[in-house]
């Protein structure tokens, strides 16, 4: 009998231990511990939660809300607006979907950290000193940044403003993302950050940009991209300047769920896309 029990035991504990490691393999958990890395995993996270956090086995759920707790508490560390938006988003999929006490701890933690977080930008405020770097420099220094760094620093102050609103930065973004998906024309004057804004809005790889996921072929696995290339050496030596496979957050989940279904984006990520550009000019 108790063989018995045994056997019937093994199918779900594989399956368990399936889902287990194809979250592992997300490396969700350390993603946010990257400035850059955490408002993508903090909506990947609220992306699974909202689409398969009832199907998943209990084990994988442990490793979900101790994830989620991670994020609320590196929050501080964070400061930027897009960290603060995701982590909001976080805690409106963990109060719809947790159960009672796990939803309280984690409401808990992340009040904590909305404080912590003003305590912290209040002081950071206070004793700013930011360096007057000519322009040039400032504009070769944001030449490194993805999207959402570069409209983050932006607001930092009126010379950073200025730096990130040079069009050769954007140019640049532009060819990037999409100069093999569009053609433009270009004339006196063209404003090259509105027709980034424009075609990242309309486009729909705009939500594959936002989900910071591609699968890359040559490792057979879902990476963090890193300016849309694999960030293991060997696979970028190998491809080249060929970019990865972008993909949706619900694609993601797809791959953690073992299935192929497809769903929409939730219409708080459309306006949270639409929030990016939202940044007032500083005069």
């Amino acid at each position: 009998m108790k063989t018995r029990i045994d056997d019937q035991s093994k199918p779900q504990t594989m399956i368990q231990e399936k889902y287990t490691k194809r979250y592992q393999n997300l490396k969700v958990a350390e993603a946010l511990s990257n400035n850059h890395l955490y408002p993508f995993a903090c909506n990947e996270l609220s992306s699974i939660i909202d689409l398969g956090y009832s199907q998943l086995p209990k084990d994988l759920k442990a490793f979900i809300f101790r994830d989620c707790l991670s994020a609320f508490r590196l929050l501080p560390d964070m400061n930027t607006s897009a960290a603060v938006s995701a982590a909001n988003l976080l805690v409106k999929s963990v109060e719809s979907a947790f159960p009672k006490q796990k939803k309280n701890l984690a409401i808990v933690e992340f009040k904590q950290a909305k404080v912590a977080l003003k305590r912290r930008t209040k002081s950071h405020d206070e004793h700013i000193d930011l360096p007057s770097l000519p322009q040039d420099i400032l504009v070769h220094i944001f030449s490194f940044l993805d999207v959402y760094s570069l409209l983050s620093s932006s607001q930092v102050s009126r010379s950073w403003n200025q730096a990130t609103s040079e069009g050769s930065l954007w140019r640049s973004l532009f060819d990037l993302h999409f100069s093999h998906k569009v053609s433009i024309h270009i004339h006196p004057g063209f404003d090259w950050r509105e027709a980034f804004k424009n075609e990242y809005i309309l486009y729909k790889s705009s939500k594959m940009l936002r989900s910071g996921r591609g699968y890359c072929s040559y490792c057979d696995s879902v990476v963090w991209h890193d300016n849309l290339r694999c960030p293991k050496k060997q696979c970028r030596l190998k491809s080249g300047k060929k970019p990865l496979d972008l993909m949706l957050t619900h694609q993601v989940v797809n791959y953690l769920l073992g299935t192929t279904s497809s769903s929409d984006e939730s219409d708080s990520e459309d306006e949270a896309v639409r929030g990016l550009w939202a940044y007032p000019t500083l005069q």
